[in-house]
């Protein structure tokens, strides 16, 4: 499973980082507070350009796949299972390639 954060930093580019999964991690075994969830599914092959995050919220795919592209040439492909905490609300953003990608998005403050 990967466990990553996609977020602005200080140069305007967005980054990955990749978090703890383990049990120890401060983002298991603790309850968070969410503001929303909604479920979004993409089955017709398209890119989507350069775009921030709207909120900061956790994305948890479902099924498919998406590949995360931002403007280092950086790339990451998230499969069933694997979760990011979206906060790149800020800077260039990121660019999406869904295939046929169903995730869950949880909003969080």
């Amino acid at each position: 499973m990967k466990f990553y954060r996609l977020y602005s930093g200080a140069d305007g580019q967005s980054h990955f980082e990749p978090l703890d999964s383990s049990r120890a991690s401060e983002f298991f075994n603790s309850t968070r507070t969410a503001t929303g969830l909604l479920f979004r599914n993409d089955f017709a092959p398209h890119i989507v350009d350069y775009h921030r995050a709207p909120r900061r919220r956790w994305v948890i795919t479902l099924s498919g796949s998406v590949d995360i592209g931002l403007g280092n040439g950086a790339r990451e492909t998230f499969l069933p299972g694997d979760v990011f905490l979206a906060e790149d609300i800020t800077g260039q953003g990121h660019t999406a390639t869904p295939h046929d990608w169903v995730r869950a998005y949880v909003n969080i403050e």
